[in-house]
């Protein structure tokens, strides 16, 4: 999705709520963006060599663009053992070294990645090479000595890649040595938000949370990946906003998930310890509609024994719910694992530990036997085939997806484009059970002892307090 098509999106949802009635609150935040399109680095002199991308070097994630060619000038490395490396880390490392037009040579160690380029940058470098640490030895310490891949974790003006320490010592080695970096990116800081909707009744001091995040990745139009769970907590929030609960109820629709749940992250940030013991519990929807679902309840009480451990106190409580509006229809679930990939992970933080669950249908995992016999569908294909594709879209087939595939699933679940008809549908019901369910009453996750904070055990009255959203 682009920036622009988050923006609108933002615009429709905030409308639609203000629209009905809710307290709005659009809080914007910046975050470093970086799609890299392509790359080439080669050696021009004194032996003109082409380099591979992944295998002689990686070009890195937050690197410049540009198409630079220069000497590599060594910045204060250490190759002698234990290469207890500071290369690059201070300005002072730069100093009588003329890097102007020039590819600084850096060796990784003692500070991040991004500081070494920047320092580089500002000292006058057009490109940025760092190589492995080589501490230790190949046999103890391989991931030291091979290629790696590394992140700037910041948008950087000039182009970097990184190499293997053999390569980095080789490129110290060779004299008059001149390379060039071709690098095909964007890498900058964005502006987006988050659109936060509150209603105007309800306990203030026992919120009761739903959210989805309303990006998609850059390749994808993100009609499963979140537009599903956007869509289906709207749909909600609109219905709920013609009843008064005892509890108020905070819609989320995060910004800058794919890049790292940075939307959610920003917002529990930025609460205060008291304003964080406020939320009663938080409800996370990102994709309920894929094509070859399964219904997927997160695993409050790790029953399932796999993977991470349970969910804050209260979260177990919030997943009976769940497995209780599936069993009213006769509908099987799985148990889906807190892995801490959607929005739910700030919630359930060390520290923060607000009770949370939520609904998801599969992403890039593939369907189990067991799975299909429960749900339909097709097994050992993904559940999102079209995961962070193109072809997560209306059109799936004409934008790159299985015409086979897609022909069985939408004959056993009924397409609309990359969506399951009836998953999103089945979903959407038991978002609503829930959030309506401790709107009311959230006695079940109230009653269960939590992380020191606010009570939330004084009752359910339908005293609102006034406080706007966060």
């Amino acid at each position: 999705m682009t920036a622009r098509g988050i923006a609108a999106s933002a615009d429709y949802v905030a409308g639609q709520l203000e629209e009905a009635g809710y307290l709005v609150t659009r809080q914007p935040f910046q975050f470093p963006f970086y799609e890299e399109f392509s790359s080439s680095f080669a050696q021009v002199a004194p032996n003109p060599t082409s380099y591979a991308d992944g295998v002689d070097y990686d070009l890195m994630t937050f690197s410049g663009a540009g198409d630079v060619t220069g000497a590599v000038v060594p910045v204060d490395l250490a190759l002698a053992n234990p290469a207890a490396s500071t290369s690059g880390c201070e300005a002072a490392d730069f100093t009588g070294l003329n890097l102007s037009g020039k590819v600084a040579l850096m060796q990784r160690g003692d500070c991040g990645f991004g500081v070494k380029a920047t320092n580089a940058a500002a000292a006058g470098a057009a490109g940025a090479i760092i190589m492995n640490q080589g501490n230790g030895t190949p046999a103890t310490n391989p991931d030291r000595f091979s290629l790696f891949s590394g992140t700037l974790s910041a948008p950087v003006a000039i182009p970097a890649v990184s190499v293997s320490y053999q390569r980095g010592v080789e490129f110290a080695s060779t004299a008059g040595l001149t390379v060039r970096i071709k690098a095909d990116t964007v890498s900058q800081m964005r502006d987006t938000e988050n659109v936060i909707a509150q209603t105007r009744d309800g306990r203030t001091d026992n919120v009761v949370m739903a959210g989805a995040h309303l990006d998609s990745v850059p390749d994808g139009p993100g009609f499963n990946d979140n537009g599903t769970g956007s869509a289906a907590i709207l749909e909600v929030a609109l219905q709920i906003a013609k009843v008064k609960p005892n509890n108020a109820v905070r819609f989320a629709w995060w910004g800058a998930e794919e890049g790292g749940l940075l939307g959610s992250n920003h917002y529990v940030a930025a609460l205060s310890p008291a304003q964080r013991a406020d939320i009663a519990l938080y409800l996370n929807f990102d994709m309920v509609g894929s094509p070859n679902y399964v219904f997927g309840v997160y695993d409050g009480d790790d029953s399932a024994a796999s993977g991470a451990g349970p969910g804050p106190a209260g979260s177990a409580q919030i997943e009976k719910v769940f497995e209780s509006f599936f069993a009213a229809r006769g509908l099987p679930t799985v148990p889906a694992d807190f892995t801490g990939r959607s929005d739910y992970g700030p919630f359930i933080a060390r520290g923060v530990d607000i009770p949370a669950g939520g609904l998801f249908t599969g992403a890039e995992g593939l369907k189990t036997a067991a799975e299909a016999a429960l749900f339909g569908g097709v097994a050992g294909a993904a559940y999102d085939s079209c995961y962070h594709r193109s072809c997560d879209s209306g059109t799936p087939v004409a934008d790159g997806a299985n015409g086979a595939l897609y022909g069985q699933l939408n004959a056993d679940n009924g397409l609309y484009g990359n969506v399951s008809v009836r998953a999103l549908d089945v979903n959407s019901d038991a978002i609503a059970t829930a959030v309506v369910t401790f709107a009311y009453d959230a006695s079940a996750v109230n009653g269960v002892p939590r992380a020191p904070g606010k009570s939330h055990d004084a009752g359910n009255s339908a005293d609102a307090h006034g406080a706007q959203a966060m």
